[in-house]
């Protein structure tokens, strides 16, 4: 009986340690967000391209935009940004030089105006920092 009872009691203080850790890793995401936050690499303003310092000028003013599309939600489908609920993010097209289309090169924005830059569509981005 004595056995079966610190079994018992080995394996429910194992199941809380168990809950506690899981508890204290999402309480730390939440806190500091995610590996994105602490990972993400940044450029600066002024060595964004020309046409990306002007997509982020007219973000900030609110419009005219160049593209129908800009402005649209970017759902972050790829986690490639810090998780955030949906509708958070917007993304705007960055012109492209010599390119008809509106190319691969994009700016996403959340509110208030937390900024990202991808010269690759969406494959890697740079947190934009004043």
């Amino acid at each position: 009986m004595r056995m079966a009872s610190a079994r018992l009691i080995l394996h429910l203080f194992f199941l809380f340690a168990m809950l506690l850790a899981l508890a204290s890793v999402q309480t730390y995401a939440d806190v500091f967000g995610s590996y994105n936050d602490r990972e993400m690499r940044v450029v600066a303003v002024s060595a964004l391209p020309l046409e990306g310092r002007e997509t982020l000028h007219l973000i900030k003013q609110g419009s005219p935009f160049l593209y129908a599309r800009d402005g649209v939600i970017f759902s972050n489908f790829e986690k490639r940004l810090p998780k955030r609920q949906r509708g958070y993010y917007r993304e705007f097209t960055v012109k492209t030089p010599g390119i008809r289309n509106r190319g691969a090169r994009r700016i996403v924005c959340g509110q208030p105006v937390e900024c990202y830059y991808s010269a690759d569509h969406y494959q890697t981005f740079r947190r934009i920092v004043e």
